[in-house]
């Protein structure tokens, strides 16, 4: 999952997107509406995480945009108002939950899943490829029965893998949907966590490297 978070306090987006991590979710950070609307003209995003007060653009502005942009992007409002008339206009606008501050960032995290959960794609909640079975909810990942304990990382790039249904998957990819702006677009960590997850699996080898194109999870999707 990706998110972006418009915040305008450094501190608050920070924490936030450093709670992200630690579940495996990559989060980009804009502390304004301009930001936000040209992160959002060039990355896609599964949710954004707004807050209606920032400079620019008003948080509203931004929802309205989304909205407008016909995507289906769920919309998470951030507020220090508690006022229901707030909801209310909130709501209005296209938001699809509401959080306000001060919160829990575990309940933000579970706000989010859910969201994601009930997005309008076609991918099941839990994805099943070649023996594999991968629950995004709970964080599980089974080969043929046999739980598989992954890390944060191995876990986020398998997922978008078996999203894939059996198609490639570049090396940009991955970084794009895997990690968050701030990864190096010439790193090496996409081989080194393919090759640690393709281990972690085991034999037979799932993971195929397709030189020169990206990666693909054998055996999984309408090819075979």
């Amino acid at each position: 999952m990706r998110v972006l978070i418009v915040e305008d306090e450094p501190d608050m987006a920070e924490a936030v997107r450093s709670a992200l991590r630690l579940e495996a979710i990559a989060a980009d950070v804009a502390g304004d509406g301009d930001t936000a609307l040209e992160l959002l003209a060039v990355n896609d995003y599964d949710i954004a995480v707004l807050d209606r007060d920032i400079p620019g653009p008003s948080g509203d502005e931004v929802a309205e945009r989304i909205v407008a942009a016909g995507t289906g992007m769920p919309i998470l409002m951030l507020t220090a108002a508690d006022r229901l008339d707030d909801l209310a206009t909130g709501f209005a606008l296209g938001a699809d939950d509401y959080l306000t501050k001060p919160f829990e960032m575990r309940e933000l995290v579970l706000r989010l899943r859910s969201l994601d959960r009930r997005r309008a794609h076609h991918r099941a909640p839990v994805l099943e490829a070649a023996g594999l079975t991968l629950d995004p909810f709970r964080r599980e990942v089974y080969r043929d029965g046999r739980y598989v304990a992954l890390t944060r990382k191995q876990f986020a790039v398998l997922e978008v893998l078996m999203g894939a249904d059996g198609g490639v998957v570049s090396a940009e990819e991955l970084l794009e949907k895997a990690w968050d702006e701030n990864a190096d677009p010439f790193t090496n960590a996409v081989r080194i966590t393919v090759s640690a997850l393709r281990k972690r699996l085991g034999q037979p080898w799932l993971i195929v490297t397709v030189p020169g194109v990206g990666y693909r999870i054998e055996g999984s999707g309408s090819g075979g």
